[in-house]
């Protein structure tokens, strides 16, 4: 992974290495404990990591990137299978609606292979060397084709919680390179073709795709590995999960869109 110092980007000047909830309206005396709460169990998680709390991690820290980089051409193969009918893909918003506060056009396409309480099995049927991978991350809890178009921007925002760590596989950068881009904290990161990215999203991050291409990675939620007892509690609370009624939603919609993808053409 290509890293480039922030000032070559001239980002703000203050310090983006937070886990500062950055969107939304003012917050009610509610929302404020919540979010309280949460710093302090995220503190704790901290704590307790088998690695050091970072925004971008070393991928030689977890072993399994290893054998995902070295089929990343098996991995890409059936991508460009999918991509044959890319418009026809769901858009992140439409199957989830945790991200509709960052994205609410359809320039950010999914295609679901994992996910807790979501059945993905038809796409899981069309990418069986991809799923087989998938299934031997230790942990591994989401998984899907994130396609980001031309000139797409993810704004500023955080994830929901720093038990768990995302991995980005690059399988198709569009050049120039220096122009897509995803900065983490501080760190500004490029993407190259056949490369795992490391990172905690619950840093403060922001996407950016000023090429005239589709940029494609394999995005990869997983549960950041940290000391015994608090990994087998920190993966039981994950497994509760699928019971949340965002996700219960997200299957309804994932199944209507592929009730609608699979149907036999006439």
């Amino acid at each position: 992974m290509n890293d480039t110092p922030p000032a070559a980007f001239d980002p703000p000047s203050a310090d983006l290495n937070t886990r500062a909830h950055t969107l939304g309206p003012s917050r009610g005396v509610f929302a404020r404990l919540g979010i309280g709460a949460q710093t302090r169990l995220e503190n704790f998680v901290a704590r307790v990591s088998r690695l050091p709390d970072a925004p971008v991690y070393d991928q030689r820290d977890f072993a399994w990137t290893r054998t995902l980089e070295a089929h990343w051409p098996a991995i890409r193969a059936e991508l460009d299978r999918v991509l044959q009918s890319r418009d026809q893909l769901p858009a992140f918003h439409q199957i989830l609606d945790e991200v509709r506060t960052i994205t609410s056009d359809d320039r950010w396409k999914t295609y679901w292979l994992l996910a807790a309480g979501v059945d993905c099995r038809e796409n899981q049927a069309r990418c069986p060397q991809t799923t087989a991978l998938l299934r031997q991350i230790p942990g591994v809890l989401t998984a899907f084709f994130s396609i980001l178009a031309p000139g797409k921007k993810i704004p500023p925002h955080r994830g929901a919680y720093n038990g768990i760590l995302r991995c980005h596989l690059g399988l198709i950068v569009p050049e120039p390179a220096e122009r897509v881009a995803i900065r983490v904290g501080n760190r500004i990161c490029h993407w190259r073709e056949g490369e795992a990215l490391i990172f905690d999203d619950s840093f403060n991050h922001e996407v950016w795709n000023d090429t005239d291409g589709w940029r494609v990675v394999l995005f990869i939620d997983f549960a950041r590995p940290l000391r015994q007892p608090w990994h087998a509690l920190n993966r039981l609370f994950l497994g509760i999960a699928r019971f949340l009624p965002l996700l219960r939603r997200a299957n309804r919609r994932h199944r209507d869109w592929k009730r609608a993808f699979y149907a036999p053409r006439p």
